[in-house]
């Protein structure tokens, strides 16, 4: 009965986890949590984001794959200066996943292991598991791009910015109007951007086409302070194409970033569309905010060392000559056989001792 208790606890404690993650997004961006219209679900499967910085401008790209029933929902994204809004290249992050991959090697191990002989129960090929305007709001630009609706503004009064956004359909918490009163502070600009399919009632699934903002900055600089606002942890992606390995001045209330790859490459394709021709840095952070109301401030990225890294993943196999016997069967066995010559040997030296002892006294005898 107990054990019963356990599973179906197991079972609500999942049911409950998948509900939160079709509530709120699981993936930060810079535009905070991404809001779906009243009575309305939308989740973050995963958020990927790509920016190149030349000492003066900034490109960041950013692709979405949600999931859920909404049919639109909004996020909004501050820039510190006056920002350009394209379409970016689908396969751009393809392009970054080959040339990030992890570096294969195989290692040996000594002792068998669960799978292989004598341990392999059923005797049959096993598969290891896969390594996974003044006093209020103006309006620079709005356009239809894809299945998004950007509107680029300025804004010196965050309540009236959070007005002008609700009033034009694009539904934000209201809580944002307090997040976004130190970009009004340092007068940076917004793109506001609402996400609807373009085929009538269709909802909001699968990957999205990528969105490039492009902006001027004497920064590097990634906006994460509004991802305070999500109610859920939050995991951020992020690849820097820049003359250096760049990393943050600080965790901004997140875990410690990691590097999981830093190095130079040669663009190539959409790559090289975004970071132009020759040679650059690429770095590759990934990064955990379990508690998102701790951030409390965007990312400011900085170079370091230009120290190359790349993560190694592993098969082991198991040490084996000859076509496939394993050394330890050859060593064991090796050494069980000396250890039965020893012992043979051991034996008939003692066998002929007594006999040798007997010949020796008979001969002192008839002495």
């Amino acid at each position: 009965m107990r054990g019963t208790h356990r599973i179906l606890a197991t079972i609500v404690a999942l049911l409950a986890l998948q509900l939160g993650s079709l509530l709120s997004p699981a993936y930060a961006c810079g535009c905070g949590a991404m809001i779906p219209t009243k009575d309305q679900r939308i989740g973050v499967d995963r958020e990927e984001s790509a920016v190149h910085w030349d000492g003066r401008t900034e490109t960041v790209v950013m692709r979405f794959n949600v999931h859920g029933d909404a049919r639109h929902a909004a996020w909004i994204m501050p820039v510190p200066s006056r920002a350009g809004v394209t379409l970016g290249d689908p396969e751009l992050f393809d392009a970054l996943d080959r040339l990030t991959e992890p570096e294969q090697r195989e290692r040996s191990y000594f002792w068998p292991r669960e799978g292989d002989w004598p341990f392999d129960h059923d005797y049959g090929d096993s598969a290891g598991a896969p390594a996974p305007g003044a006093g209020g709001v103006g309006v620079v630009g709005r356009e239809r791009l894809g299945p998004f609706d950007v509107a680029r503004l300025t804004a010196t009064d965050p309540d009236a910015l959070g007005d002008w956004l609700r009033t034009h359909g694009f539904e934000l918490p209201e809580r944002l109007t307090g997040a976004l009163q130190p970009y009004v502070e340092r007068r940076w600009e917004y793109v506001a951007v609402r996400l609807a399919p373009q085929q009538k009632d269709a909802v909001l699934q699968g990957e999205l086409t990528p969105l490039r903002i492009t902006f001027a900055s004497s920064e590097l600089v990634y906006p994460m302070r509004l991802s305070r606002l999500a109610k859920t942890s939050q995991s951020l992606s992020l690849s820097i194409l820049a003359a250096h390995r760049m990393e943050p001045r600080s965790p901004i209330g997140g875990d410690a970033p990691e590097v999981t790859f830093a190095g130079r490459i040669e663009p190539e394709g959409p790559v090289a569309a975004l970071a132009g021709e020759g040679p650059v840095r690429l770095t590759v952070l990934e990064q955990d905010f379990p508690h998102p109301e701790r951030i409390d401030d965007d990312h400011h990225l900085r170079a370091v060392a230009d120290t190359p890294y790349r993560r190694v993943e592993y098969t082991d196999r198991l040490l084996t000559v000859g076509g496939g016997i394993p050394v330890w069967l050859l060593t064991v066995g090796g050494g069980l056989l000396l250890a039965a010559l020893a012992t043979l040997l051991a034996v008939r030296t003692a066998r002929r001792r007594p006999a040798a002892d007997t010949a020796d006294t008979g001969v002192r005898s008839a002495t």
